[in-house]
């Protein structure tokens, strides 16, 4: 590998490396100001930018997917006949399935195609199939328009996450992702109470479930259109794009990831770079804890209305209003455990910490006689699961290195966090209500196994530490990279 200088005639030159294959990867010159130069300006700028739209995606994906989340407590099942037998379960795994087998073709596509065309392509596609929803006729053309939608939506976000992961350092990385998560959080509450404003047109031209469709889906395909000027490109051809980084901002940003873990420049793309980390048992693991977790999420997000209307005696436009504060909520306790986390840098520990607070929420939930407590039960569970996003992201993006090997993992931690959906669906049984017996101890042993596996990756990651220290073992193929746990 060699370095020149570019054509450009300043003091602080942008400096290429030329790769033997003949690539070339823009980087900072060296400099001691570089952090400092970053703290300053650019951090601020990558953070407005680059967080706001990947919250506000990743919210237009749950909105759009979870649109029947609160149509089910509408007539919308009757209409469609949804409510004969398991219809309705199907209806939201069936999504699941469709999105679980092309995630990784679509993480692929947003490092070959480039974040602006990719992701401002896929928004706008499940824009429109939300919005031609809502003039489904039967139960059949829901299950068909849910397996496209699970198509354009299998990119979101395990490709945000890689994007996020590129950009930002290990010690920096969980409060972006916390930040993201509440930007998608906050949209996805307010979407709660928008679709209960919806619910009052009822007969008014279309129904109220139809109206809940119709402007989700409108409003998604306009900021599709959006997102091709707003997203940003990887860190290395920032100053591509519109209105963002100059080129020597650029090669800051590049220049800290390459120092940080020396993977800001991929290899070309083969498949074989692809497979060949799915011989690293450590990534089964992180799927783990993905399938336990959205066993979870995806029961309280998308039953959260049936269980308020069903369980606690609420009607349904209450059950509509009360299923948004949770997530409301949920947003103190992802910000205050990520700032501890990156802080201290704690992964595992914050982790075991907030499934204890999803146990207790569970508890509360499930055995408790007064609706009030079970209430607060919710809130206590949907800010645990929320803040424990963030912080599996964080745990796995900070353990792995190489472009294509966190392309492979957030492709594949998504497909298993998506198998955890698929089971998730069926845990909370109407003909169980008010108690939801099925889904309170499931969600509470799924949370107890996150406390192990969390446990087991800690002693391996501290002792594959210390061999690093006595320098027996060179992990990740880097050298001077650690474990953070």
């Amino acid at each position: 590998m060699s370095k020149r200088p570019t054509s450009q005639g300043s003091a602080d030159e942008s400096i290429r490396e030329v790769h033997e294959d003949g690539q070339e990867a823009m980087i900072a010159p060296e400099s001691d100001g570089i952090e400092e130069e970053w703290r300053n300006s650019i951090r601020l700028k990558v953070d407005l930018r680059l967080c706001s739209i990947a919250g506000i995606l990743c919210s237009l994906n749950l909105l759009d997917s979870g649109v029947i989340s609160s149509a089910s407590v509408t007539s919308m099942l009757s209409d469609l006949d949804l409510d004969v037998g398991n219809r309705y379960s199907v209806s939201i795994f069936i999504f699941t399935i469709a999105s679980i087998a092309f995630q990784l073709p679509s993480t692929i596509a947003v490092r070959i195609l480039g974040p602006r065309i990719w992701f401002a392509f896929i928004t706008f596609c499940f824009g429109i199939i939300t919005l031609c929803t809502a003039f489904v006729q039967t139960w059949r053309q829901m299950i068909a328009l849910r397996i496209l939608l699970g198509i354009a939506m299998s990119g979101i976000y395990p490709g945000l996450t890689y994007l996020l992961s590129t950009w930002y350092t290990r010690k920096e990385q969980q409060l972006r992702f916390a930040i993201m998560q509440s930007g998608e959080v906050i949209v996805l509450a307010t979407g709660s109470i928008v679709n209960f404003g919806l619910n009052q047109l009822d007969e008014k031209y279309l129904k109220g479930w139809q109206w809940m469709f119709v402007v989700q889906g409108s409003i998604t395909a306009f900021i599709g259109i959006l997102t091709y000027w707003w997203m940003v490109d990887f860190p290395e051809h920032a100053h591509e794009s519109f209105f963002f980084l100059s080129p020597h901002e650029s090669a800051i940003a590049a220049k800290r990831i390459e120092k940080d873990r020396g993977d800001v420049t991929p290899e070309d793309f083969a498949w074989a770079k692809i497979f060949v980390h799915a011989r690293d048992l450590k990534v089964y693991g992180f799927c783990t804890l993905y399938f336990l977790q959205n066993l979870v999420s995806t029961s309280l997000s998308y039953f959260l209305p049936i269980i308020l209307q069903g369980g606690m005696g609420f009607s349904s436009d209450e059950s509509i209003l009360l299923s948004a504060p949770p997530y409301y909520y949920a947003v103190l306790p992802a910000i205050l455990s990520s700032l501890v986390g990156d802080k201290f840098q704690l992964r595992g520990p914050i982790i075991i910490f907030n499934s204890i607070c999803l146990i207790v929420g569970f508890c509360m939930l499930g055995f408790s006689e007064q609706v009030t407590v079970r209430y607060i039960g919710t809130y206590l569970a949907t800010g645990a699961y929320v803040a424990n996003w963030a912080a599996m992201a964080t745990y796995q993006a900070n353990n792995i290195v190489g472009q294509w090997k966190r392309v492979w993992t957030a492709a594949l931690v998504t497909a298993f966090n998506g198998a955890g959906g698929i089971a998730g669906s069926f845990i909370v049984r109407q003909q169980e209500s008010p108690r939801y017996v099925t889904a309170i101890w499931v969600s509470i042993g799924s949370h107890i196994l996150i406390i192990g596996v969390v446990g087991v990756f800690s002693a391996y990651f501290y002792m594959a530490n210390q061999r690093q220290t006595k320098g027996k073992r060179l992990l990740e193929g880097t050298s001077g990279f650690r474990f953070t746990y």
